[in-house]
């Protein structure tokens, strides 16, 4: 069973249907494009824990993950455990990971690098305590995914809007402001995977924004390798297997953010138990050769997982995120001749006169492209200077 409908769960299905599993999609949208693809369709809300652990008792299932789905993941761990499962770890470790005040709670007690942060359960609690933060701060809903309702605080003056914005996007209303890690260099925002508690394959991007975007917290691109030293990613790997080990963590795919601030220190950011969205596996598949998506699927149902293995990359790879300049009506996409050959694949989700959205979101995306360049100056190139051979067409833009 996977929860959720969206399209980052195809290649899922795909591995699933190639070594012969029957696949069931749930969630309450029907018209979602997954369900398209699976062999059968639950309605239901992939919050509701007891709901959808009652259609897995029902359907029988071997097992359940909520890949790229982050609303699912805390349903899918519960499954999980009480239905003894394959699972990814302890329930409440699964739920630690999923609630951001909680995560950085849990960091800060075992003494990881963690910003300032504290959890509130309404904006009006928030507001109280406005007067203790230094600015500028990030404010977010401790349960979101997809940069929805993130933003930068700058000033005391902003703070009621930013809270009531992270409000309205969080499932249970909570509310996290930390302190904003100023980066040095590139975050990371990558999928890695554990096998049987131990980090088999670890990787580390870099994570790319779009300042004109509606969000400019919106992942616009990846690029790998990342621009972190040797010397810091070994610091991060050994942190991350310390984290997921406190935790016991099994076989996992994590998608997990870090990054480098200006005061030297190393920060895992973020750690969730599930695949990221934006094709973050399948560009890792393209770039080293490991097929997580595949081992995952195994793992979930019991099968042996296969290899996993460090690998190293082929080249220099970018994801680019394809997004609309404003909202309107999609014209066309325009890619200049001399970058064409770098482009190993393009993946456009739209047609001529589909309504598109402003890039607030991950899922205002309306495609990809996926490329590879011969160094890394020909990719920082490319991808800094994106306006002038990439163009995303809107008719009143």
């Amino acid at each position: 069973m996977l929860l959720g409908g969206i399209r980052y769960l195809l290649p899922v299905i795909e591995a699933a249907h190639r070594m012969g599993y029957y696949v069931i999609t749930a969630d309450y949208l029907p018209g979602n494009i997954a369900h398209r693809y699976s062999d059968e369709y639950v309605n239901l809300s992939i919050i509701d824990r007891e709901a959808v652990l009652r259609a897995a008792r029902e359907k029988e299932i071997d097992g359940i993950m909520s890949f790229g789905v982050d609303p699912g993941v805390v349903s899918a761990s519960y499954v999980q455990n009480m239905m003894g499962l394959p699972s990814f770890g302890p329930f409440e470790s699964v739920c630690i990971l999923q609630n951001k005040d909680r995560f950085r709670a849990f960091l800060s007690e075992h003494g990881f690098n963690v910003p300032e942060a504290r959890g509130y359960s309404g904006v009006e609690q928030a507001l109280a305590d406005a007067s203790r933060w230094t600015y500028p701060v990030i404010v977010k809903p401790v349960d979101s995914a997809g940069s929805k309702g993130v933003t930068r605080v700058d000033s005391a003056a902003g703070m009621e809007e930013a809270l009531r914005h992270a409000a309205e996007k969080s499932i249970s209303g909570r509310i996290i402001v930390e302190d904003f890690i100023e980066k040095a260099g590139c975050s990371s925002d990558t999928d890695s995977m554990s096998v049987d508690g131990r980090l088999a394959f670890t990787s580390f991007c870099a994570q790319r924004f779009d300042e004109k975007a509606l969000n400019p917290y919106t992942p616009a691109a990846y690029s790998w390798p990342s621009t972190f030293t040797p010397e810091q990613e070994a610091y991060l790997a050994s942190e991350i297997q310390r984290l997921i080990t406190l935790l016991g963590m099994k076989t996992v795919v994590f998608n997990i953010e870090t990054r480098i601030g200006t005061d030297g220190k190393p920060y895992i950011m973020e750690l969730t138990p599930r695949g990221g969205g934006n094709r973050l596996c399948e560009m890792l598949r393209f770039a080293t050769g490991v097929d997580m998506i595949s081992a995952i699927t195994r793992y979930a149902v019991g099968d042996p997982v296969g290899e996993v293995v460090q690998k190293p990359y082929d080249g220099h790879w970018a994801e680019i995120i394809l997004h609309a300049p404003c909202g309107g009506r999609f014209t066309k996409l325009e890619i200049d001749p001399a970058l064409r050959p770098n482009v190993v694949q393009t993946d456009l989700w739209v047609l001529e006169g589909d309504a598109v959205g402003a890039f607030g979101g991950a899922s205002d995306a309306i495609g990809t492209l996926v490329m590879k360049f011969g160094s890394a100056e020909e990719l920082e190139s490319a991808i800094t200077r994106q306006d002038d051979w990439l163009k995303v067409t809107v008719d009143n833009c």
